[in-house]
């Protein structure tokens, strides 16, 4: 049985109404773009992938940026550049938040921006700045890389998922120009998986879900990973933080038993509270996916 069937189909709603707005004024300003910088979450490279993602790019440049790298070691960054080489990808790895791997970014960006002007050139036509928009989920760290890559702060971010709403152009340099979109989630997802870990990464926007599934099903996930990739972890990240090893429950009992050990008994204040560890790095890098194979 896989870690996801035992959960209710409709445990995570979501989808208001601005997301779809935002989603139709992006596909509009999408025309008038050359580059497509993609974010996704390092700790969950292949749910953070917004299926309608290459109908969106179609011919133009895509520069794959997986945001977060702090939070993930060293040998898993490497496992996942592997296999992004074997399907003919490059992935840029970076920590928005403090600036790691902006520069790179920013020469990509600008390297794709050489090739359309010379093709403007080719044709008759004067040079100008490359467009190049940044896509992604609700939280995943746009905001935080258009800053760095500006220089200053000048989009609003915030904790709370899917908070930039309106579409605008920024100017980085002569040569660049950003649009900054809103976090785009998918109308579905097909995967209740891929759903789940968007919860427990804090990467689904405006969504409802129930704290406590979220937190079993990140033991469930943890306790599977540290069965099968546990070179991959820190080692025993709950029994650190807590004095409490899961490795012998299922999630929905080790929160429980967390609950009786530290929390009065109180299994909502335990799920909170250990999801909250896990997004501010309190358990250690933790990926929540592996590459396939």
């Amino acid at each position: 049985m896989s870690i996801t069937q035992n959960y209710k189909l409709n445990l995570i709603q979501w989808y208001p109404g601005h997301i779809a707005k935002a989603e139709k004024n992006l596909k509009e300003q999408l025309k008038r773009v050359d580059v497509v910088l993609e974010v996704r979450d390092a700790r969950i490279a292949q749910a953070t992938s917004h299926p309608q993602m290459n109908e969106w790019v179609g011919t133009k440049t895509r520069i794959l940026v997986l945001n977060r790298v702090d939070m993930i070691l060293p040998q898993v960054r490497s496992r996942w550049i592997e296999w992004f080489k074997n399907q003919g990808e490059f992935p840029y790895f970076t920590n928005a938040q403090h600036g790691q791997g902006v520069i790179a970014i920013a020469k990509a960006a600008q390297a794709a921006g050489i090739e359309l002007n010379q093709r403007r050139t080719d044709r008759g036509m004067l040079p100008r700045p490359v467009r190049a928009v940044v896509i992604g989920f609700p939280n995943v760290g746009k905001s935080a890389l258009i800053n760095r890559l500006i220089g200053k702060r000048v989009v609003e971010s915030a904790a709370r998922p899917g908070v930039t709403r309106q579409l605008r152009w920024v100017r980085i340099s002569d040569h660049l120009e950003l649009l900054d979109a809103p976090g785009v989630i998918p109308a579905r997802l097909d995967s209740q998986a891929a759903a789940i870990k968007l919860a427990i990464c804090d990467d689904i926007g405006e969504a409802a879900y129930d704290n406590q599934l979220i937190a079993a099903a990140f033991v469930d996930i943890l306790n599977e990973l540290q069965e099968t990739h546990s070179h991959s972890l820190p080692p025993h990240p709950l029994l650190t933080r807590y004095d409490l090893d899961s490795i012998m429950h299922t999630g929905e009992t080790y929160l429980q038993v967390l609950a009786e050990h530290r929390y009065k008994g109180d299994v909502e204040r335990a799920a909170r509270q250990m999801i909250t560890d896990f997004r501010k790095g309190f358990l250690g890098n933790i990926p929540l996916e592996l590459p396939p194979g």
